[in-house]
């Protein structure tokens, strides 16, 4: 499990989103699980944003999705291009080159989720040995610990456990694994320009995990934006409310703007030039299943803070969202103030 060390604090280093002990959860005490549950649900309203310390993800199999994640990328492009994602934003899986790995707030309108189902994409074996199980294994290990997040996040809820998760089969999450290449620092220094611009996640939550070079920033609560960094915490994951829970929760949970820009410390650049380093990190992004209702939870919603939303499938909201991340003809994207935009690789596991 990952940890903070002999002393674990409440505030990462200049900032201020909170770090959470899971293994309470894990605890058999009900006064426990309901503390973290707590400090979960406050987290998710303030920041939308916590670093959950001690998630259950196996630290050794942390350390081989990192490795096998740069042994990926170090391949050559045309070994990397055995997997290639599709084009457009229907399907997302295999690797994707830098600029085509963007987020804006546009809303597509050409898609075909029906292509959701295809089959993913894989590198040949003899091109990257072990790369399938390792990604597969850590896949449905983040899984499980995902599981217990939504039950927790139902506790927090006064809900039961079970109230969401049994509407995660895990069959639709996403696995990315991306790789931010070293740029001038002066070119992210400007503002003119970002390594992934402010976007949210569209769907229940996400798992992250990062490497100790730096860069992700979330928007500030209360000072629209602004942002503030989520720097490394060792051992930790970070986690991170989406547009469909905040739905969900009839905007209990907040679905917080992110972004990466460039590393937060000067030992983060390397020579003259003062390249930043490369950046590596995992998310895994959880969504419910496509026949999921969503519907404003019962626990939510009073006379005071009536339903804002109408019911709406997941199917239906994935056609919706679906354009956001992937150009289309229709769906033009404008790369001129990204630099440094990662390249990825796509893991869908059905």
């Amino acid at each position: 499990m990952g940890s903070l060390g002999d002393h674990p604090k409440s505030v990462a280093e200049n900032t201020s989103i909170p770090i959470i002990d899971f293994s309470k959860w894990y605890n058999s005490s009900s006064a426990s699980r309901k503390e973290v549950a707590a400090q979960l649900i406050s987290a998710g309203k303030e920041y939308g944003f916590v670093y959950i310390v001690n998630h259950g993800v196996k630290q050794s199999s942390l350390d081989q999705a990192f490795a096998i994640t740069k042994a990926l990328f170090d391949l050559p492009m045309e070994d990397k291009m055995k997997a290639p994602h599709p084009d457009g934003p229907d399907v997302h899986r295999g690797y994707s080159h830098p600029g085509l790995e963007l987020v804006t707030d546009y809303l597509g309108s050409d898609q075909d989720v029906g292509a959701r189902e295809r089959p993913s994409g894989w590198l040949p074996e003899s091109t990257l040995p072990g790369f399938r199980k390792i990604t597969t294994d850590f896949y449905w290990e983040c899984h499980a610990i995902s599981l217990e997040i939504l039950k927790c996040i139902g506790v927090g809820l006064s809900l039961d456990e079970d109230s969401s998760a049994r509407f995660h089969c895990g069959r639709y999450n996403q696995l990315r694994l991306l790789h931010y290449p070293p740029v001038p620092a002066e070119e992210l220094e400007s503002g003119r320009t970002a390594r992934n611009p402010a976007h949210t996640d569209w769907g229940s939550i996400t798992m992250l995990f990062q490497d100790e070079c730096g860069g992700l920033e979330v928007e500030h609560p209360k000072k629209p934006g602004t942002f503030m960094p989520v720097n490394p915490v060792e051992g930790a994951c970070v986690m991170n409310i989406g547009d469909m829970l905040m739905r969900w929760s009839n905007d209990l949970l907040k679905s917080s703007r992110h972004r990466v820009r460039q590393p937060p410390r000067d030992d983060r650049y390397t020579g003259p030039a003062r390249m930043t380093r490369a950046r590596y990190s995992i998310p895994y992004f959880i969504v419910t299943d496509p026949d999921t209702l969503i519907e404003c939870l019962p626990t939510c919603v009073d006379e005071e803070h009536p339903a804002r939303y109408e019911p709406v499938v997941q199917e239906d909201w994935a056609r919706l969202r679906r354009g956001i991340q992937y150009p289309t003809a229709k769906a033009k994207m404008e790369f001129d103030n990204v630099t440094g935009a990662p390249q990825a690789m796509v893991a869908e596991v059905h």
